[in-house]
């Protein structure tokens, strides 16, 4: 049985020799991360998908992403460790239900958040992701009412923050809702010198404690700036790793969830084992691969996207 590190120094081997970049979100394991080619956000790894040469993209992430890096880069090989590592915020939004949906308000702008499926894209306005959603909803009109998919926290907040007119879709993710307030609060007490930090993607409940709320990239920026010495950061696990890695003299704890298990962990992401990378890099499968009608549909808002974020 190869031991991690063999695994790790033969995953840059296998990189160099099939041409492939391995593409990291900060919620994957960190021994993952520690062999990516980059470790982002899905913005950052939106652009870095936009951007690369390689013959092969291995996806260490969720399906929503691996789809994304395809509807980029159509003519590349993009390779899912396991194509089991869905979304509990794209499968809670189906396609043809959100076709009915949006079919019922054609007078509104629709903004998917990036955690969803090329079919649900396709339908979309623009896409947005956590690091971008403010700006983006406050370069539609004024007046121009506007659907919010599929993460209803996120967009709640959105919508105290802008103050827009946002029809929500009723969904939400499993690990970002599983925090609990009670436990947080009894947190805090222990430790009144710990900021509470918190992604948008978390009940209001959670948001109204939090000294800072922002994305994964930027909770994990302010973290590297702050005065404070200690955080609580109710956000998925995976992240305390490049925070413990960039900070090594603060200490990091994460959000308790409600119930007694390890829910603050994505289930999802974590299938992203070093073996599984290993493996997708070794064989090239599983290959994601998307009908070129639907890609073409999807590409148009996620383009609208990243132009607006890079204004």
């Amino acid at each position: 049985m190869p031991t991690p590190t063999d695994l790790a120094a033969d995953i840059v081997r296998l990189k160099k020799e099939r041409n492939a970049v391995l593409l990291a979100h900060y919620y994957v394991d960190g021994e993952v991360q520690d062999v990516a080619d980059f470790v982002g956000d899905s913005l950052q790894l939106s652009q870095a998908a936009q951007k690369t040469q390689a013959d092969v993209i291995v996806f260490a992430g969720v399906h929503f992403m691996a789809e994304t890096a395809k509807i980029l880069n159509p003519s590349r090989k993009v390779v899912l460790p396991d194509l089991d590592a869905g979304c509990s915020l794209a499968e809670g939004c189906p396609g043809d239900k959100f076709a009915a949906f949006t079919a019922r308000h054609p007078d509104h702008y629709v903004l998917s958040y990036i955690n969803c499926s090329a079919e649900v894209k396709a339908l979309s306005d623009c896409i947005v992701t956590s690091s971008n959603a403010e700006k983006i909803v406050r370069s539609v009109p004024e007046g121009r009412p506007i659907i919010f998919a599929p993460d209803k926290n996120l967009g709640a907040y959105l919508a105290r923050k802008t103050g827009r007119d946002m029809l929500m879709w009723r969904g939400s993710c499993i690990v970002h809702e599983t925090f609990s307030e009670r436990k947080i609060i009894a947190l805090q007490t222990r430790h009144p010198d710990a900021e509470l930090i918190a992604h948008p993607e978390c009940e209001p409940a959670i948001l109204a404690h939090a000294r800072f709320i922002g994305s994964t990239s930027a909770l994990l920026k302010y973290t590297q700036t702050a005065a404070a010495r200690r955080f609580i950061v109710a956000t998925e696990t995976g992240i305390l790793h490049q925070m413990k890695k960039s900070s090594p003299d603060k200490e990091f704890i994460a959000a308790p969830p409600d119930a007694n298990c390890a829910c603050n962990d994505c289930p999802f992401m974590k299938k992203n084992s070093l073996e599984a990378v290993h493996r997708a890099l070794e064989t090239l499968e599983p290959e994601l691969t998307l009908d070129e009608g639907l890609r073409v549909k999807a590409l148009r808002p996620i383009e609208r996207m990243l132009e607006l974020s890079a204004s």
